[in-house]
């Protein structure tokens, strides 16, 4: 099988039922950025840690090829994809683990600053790029409509990246730093 196929060298390119789109259109941009987020939860998921953030990860990277899936069907035609959907469940995998996460971790009394240990730093990498994810498949949505539990998994997602960096912070001895604003003169 060749990879290349040469019918997007006039910058469009096929959704899932063959419908052609500009590469530019907003569906494309929103699978896209949730591969690109996938391609860095695979960077994470290769760095030294611990076991059960490995196997969340790879579940979560799996998760977001569902995702992905169903962003490249139009919705209309959301029944011909034969893959399971994003459930009430995923969400709650996600709001455990941070759960569990949080318990071990101190209170958080400041924004912190990304950054302490490459790991860290690639996690809150994922972070952003899972919030602009988000933001894409909600702009996504104002014309399109895609499954609301898949915007929750998106949203919860990156609450989970945030809580994970905190923990690798702690697994890995690096320090956070607290952002304290600086205090203007009157």
């Amino acid at each position: 099988m060749k990879i290349y196929t040469k019918t997007g060298d006039k910058g469009t390119t096929a959704l899932f039922t063959g419908k052609r789109v500009p590469k530019h259109h907003i569906r494309i941009e929103s699978y896209g950025t949730v591969d690109e987020l996938n391609s860095f939860l695979g960077l994470l998921r290769d760095q030294e840690i611990d076991g059960n953030s490995k196997e969340a990860l790879s579940l979560i990277q799996n998760k977001l090829f569902t995702v992905g899936a169903i962003l490249a069907t139009e919705p209309t035609k959301e029944n011909r994809l034969k893959i399971p959907k994003i459930n009430e469940e995923d969400i709650q995998f996600l709001e455990k683990a941070m759960d569990k996460m949080n318990e071990e971790l101190p209170e958080m009394t400041h924004f912190i600053l990304p950054g302490g240990h490459t790991t860290v730093s690639y996690c809150h990498i994922a972070r952003t790029v899972c919030r602009r994810a988000e933001r894409m498949i909600s702009y996504l949505h104002e014309s399109e409509p895609v499954p609301e539990r898949l915007l929750s998994y998106v949203n919860r997602l990156s609450d989970y990246l945030f809580v994970l960096a905190r923990k690798l912070s702690k697994d890995l001895q690096a320090q956070e730093v607290k952002w304290i604003p600086e205090k203007l003169d009157k």
